[in-house]
């Protein structure tokens, strides 16, 4: 058996698989595994390092297919890829379709990635930095956080797949020339006006600041997000399917939704309305009488 470790890298499996596939070498001859000062080939038999003899035609849709499948964290992450790079290199391209019951695997695992990606540009909420005035006390933090310039919002993050560095681009068209960072519990990306600089590993710098930042608009919102709450059509179960309930930690209004809940279910859901709505006063609306039209009139003269 030949134990790799790709360090959950695209690019680092893609050589690796490239490798074994010019070898021949069948997919249950291999397993991926991250191991700490292991080397990168541990088998009983000695391999050549040089690349074998085989040459095998990859289609350009299955290198991006194998792409986005790999942001997927789960088990046989990499050995599911290479299973399906080896079928479709022999000839065998059903692989790829989810009609096939590896296809099936991977195409669930392509919706997962993608329904995670949505998560981030849904629920993630950045926060305004305030703005330093001293350019020493600017460039001393710049420093701290290994920036050339200080962001001007950050955002923290929990995803369950490895969609950060593909997903947050969609938030350079979305914030303009201002300077955006997030931090995740494993990698980080930050946006300096120019370019979008990826960090594999989140220094801790990164992390405290983008969890520990306050938000000054902080009070308005959650005033905003509890008035505009509808309890009258509160379905708990489809809402947690759109707003899973492993995000709510996260989001400003999150420690705002069981309350919310709950006293949907013990009255605001009959009522129509949330509760300091329904305890104010109405107002009092005079109208002018109506006044009857000629027709209703029994006293006219025909």
């Amino acid at each position: 058996m030949i134990i790799l470790d790709c360090a959950d890298a695209f690019d680092t499996w893609r050589q690796q698989a490239r490798w074994l596939l010019s070898h021949q070498i069948n997919p249950d001859q291999v397993s991926w595994s991250v191991q700490q000062d292991a080397d990168l080939f541990a088998s009983d038999t000695d391999y050549p390092d040089e690349p074998g003899p085989f040459r095998a035609r990859i289609p350009l849709e299955l290198l991006e297919l194998l792409q986005n499948a790999a942001q997927f964290c789960g088990d046989q992450r990499w050995t599911l890829l290479y299973e399906v790079l080896w079928r479709v290199s022999h000839g065998d391209r059903t692989a790829m379709l989810a009609g096939d019951k590896l296809g099936s695997e991977l195409h669930r695992r392509l919706k997962q990635v993608s329904r995670e990606a949505h998560h981030l540009h849904a629920f993630l909420r950045f926060v305004a930095l305030p703005v330093l005035d001293n350019a020493e006390d600017v460039a001393a933090k710049a420093a701290l956080l290994e920036m050339s310039c200080l962001p001007e919002y950050v955002a923290w993050h929990e995803p369950a797949h490895d969609i950060l560095r593909t997903a947050s681009e969609h938030f350079i068209g979305r914030m303009g020339r201002h300077r955006w960072m997030i931090a995740t519990p494993k990698d980080g990306v930050f946006y300096d006006g120019k370019q979008l600089i990826h960090q594999p590993v989140c220094p801790e710098a990164w992390q405290s600041l983008a969890r520990n930042a306050d938000d000054p608009h902080g009070n308005l919102w959650l005033t905003y997000y509890s008035h505009i709450f509808n309890p009258a059509r509160l379905n708990p179960k489809v809402m947690q399917g759109h707003l899973p309930a492993r995000f709510w930690k996260n989001l400003p209004e999150g420690p705002l939704i069981p309350a919310l809940i709950s006293e949907a279910r013990t009255g605001g859901q009959r009522d129509g309305q949330a509760r300091e709505i329904a305890e104010r006063r109405g107002k009092v609306i005079r109208g002018k009488p109506a006044v009857p039209s000629p027709a209703a009139d029994t006293n006219q003269a025909p």
